[in-house]
């Protein structure tokens, strides 16, 4: 090998090096924000510990959904009162919201408690259920708020 060659080489792998050095500095500064921005407005342990009244501050209080609304769709303004059953959405009569919608399936979706929260998940429906314009594949939770769309039809938990 020539001077030229193994010279060649110390310089790659030195900016091999920097370049690692950079990225990791990188990831642990995009870390360190990330802990900053859930963690400003929020007292840390030892105050809470000191004060025991910030802990009251520290953990909002979250709205839990009473009812389902239809917001868009044939049902638009319906609402059903939110209980600890499922609710099974599609165009079968048995539904606990029938839909008037062509693109909605039988069995389409369930929506279902589980804990504090609300799950929606799909039943295998033909033209799929949207939550905030992501295809489900899975079990989700839905905030409150967040559409959900069936075919023509958007329902929305709310308070």
């Amino acid at each position: 090998m020539s001077e030229l060659t193994i010279t060649a080489l110390r310089f790659g792998f030195l900016l091999l090096l920097w370049v690692l050095i950079f990225s990791i500095v990188a990831a642990m500064r995009r870390d360190l924000m990330i802990g900053r921005k859930a963690a400003a407005g929020a007292p840390t342990a030892r105050q809470v510990r000191k004060n025991p009244a910030l802990a009251e501050k520290a953990a909002p209080v979250r709205q839990q959904p009473r009812q389902l609304v239809v917001t868009e769709g044939p049902l638009k303004g319906t609402t059903i009162p939110l209980a600890a059953s499922p609710i099974l959405l599609g165009r079968a009569q048995e539904a606990t919201l029938v839909l008037e919608d062509d693109y909605a399936s039988g069995r389409h979706a369930r929506l279902f408690p589980q804990g504090s929260r609300w799950f929606i998940e799909d039943l295998g429906s033909t033209n799929g259920t949207y939550l905030a314009d992501q295809q489900l594949t899975r079990a989700l939770p839905v905030e409150l708020g967040v559409p959900v769309r069936i075919g023509k039809t958007v329902i929305e938990l709310r308070p």
